[in-house]
């Protein structure tokens, strides 16, 4: 009998018909039993040597896990970003990947949106200072007097730069990868976008040319007072130097929704200058179903495709 993982922290199998129709071809589904990202070994050891089907999270899918699961064929994550997966070795080891990068766009952008909008209007200062017996009268700033700086125009950056238009902001934006993008966005060379900008936003993938993309001589090249968001992947940013920005003023804010180590534990906890959130980016319902049910329909499809599952 063929086995299937699902490594993902949670995952709806029972509304999920591409699931149901492996299970009712007599494929054993096995899910994360502990319920979270899971380790080098956890997954070596959930993945065993009988797992022909993997639909993945964030843990780390490196050389030693597809070195010690011989009878995996496809991976398919449920999310965007492939970081996570040491992609030469899948193909060194014959194993299909894909990913679902259109499903939880819309989630992160709307999460960006509120992480700039609860910076500018420190909305999280103040409640924490009304429940501690104050009454704030703090005065923010309005999304439509900022100049918004867009790192990578891809799915969710391009949504971002639509919400950030309907709010009347000016979006500038730096992709190298671009030659022209949305009406009315301005691209422009990364050092240009760091001086320019009153809030940066991060939209682009980890990789060992991104590695802290923002440090200490990004932040010192940003205006006093501006923002940084990350709800990308956290190892773009130097979590150190930005305590750092942000203990001197230099920095006005910051939010993240991802972070290196996760759980994070950090020195950033300490700053009452920033908003931080539990990689909530894609757990939105409506894109989380949709998520699930791509990755799913990818893994099914390739599973057909290479002879392992039937047609119909």
């Amino acid at each position: 009998m063929s086995k299937v993982v699902i490594s993902t922290s949670s995952f709806d199998i029972h509304n999920n018909p591409f699931i149901q129709r492996m299970i009712k071809a007599g494929v054993a589904v096995i899910t994360n039993p502990h319920k979270r990202k899971l380790s080098e070994e956890e997954i070596i050891a959930l993945l065993n040597e009988d797992t022909v089907g993997l639909l993945a999270g964030i843990e780390p899918l490196t050389e030693r896990v597809f070195a010690s699961a011989h009878s995996l064929k496809v991976i398919s994550r449920c999310g965007t970003g492939l970081d996570s997966v040491d992609l030469a070795a899948a193909k060194r080891h014959n194993i299909a990947v894909s990913n679902t990068p259109e499903a939880p766009a819309q989630a992160v952008a709307e999460l960006t949106l509120g992480l700039m909008l609860t910076t500018l209007r420190q909305i999280s200062q103040t409640d924490r200072m009304l429940r501690s017996g104050e009454w704030p009268r703090m005065q923010g700033h309005l999304l439509a007097a900022q100049s918004v700086g867009i790192i990578g125009m891809g799915h969710i950056g391009r949504r971002v730069a639509r919400l950030c238009q309907a709010f009347e902001a000016t979006v500038i934006a730096h992709d190298p990868f671009l030659q022209q993008t949305l009406q009315d966005v301005t691209l422009m060379p990364l050092e240009q976008l760091l001086t320019e900008a009153d809030i940066i936003s991060l939209h682009l993938p980890y990789s060992a040319d991104t590695h802290h993309l923002l440090n200490e001589n990004a932040f010192s090249r940003m205006k006093t007072g501006a923002i940084v968001i990350n709800a990308a992947r956290g190892g773009l940013v130097d979590e150190i130097a930005l305590y750092d920005a942000l203990a001197s003023g230099h920095l006005g804010g910051a939010a993240l929704d991802v972070f290196e180590q996760e759980p994070y534990h950090g020195p950033l906890l300490k700053c009452d200058n920033i908003t931080l959130t539990s990689h909530i980016g894609s757990l939105a319902k409506e894109s989380r179903h949709r998520m699930e049910i791509e990755a799913a329909d990818n893994l099914l499809r390739e599973l057909v495709n290479i002879g392992l599952m039937d047609e119909k």
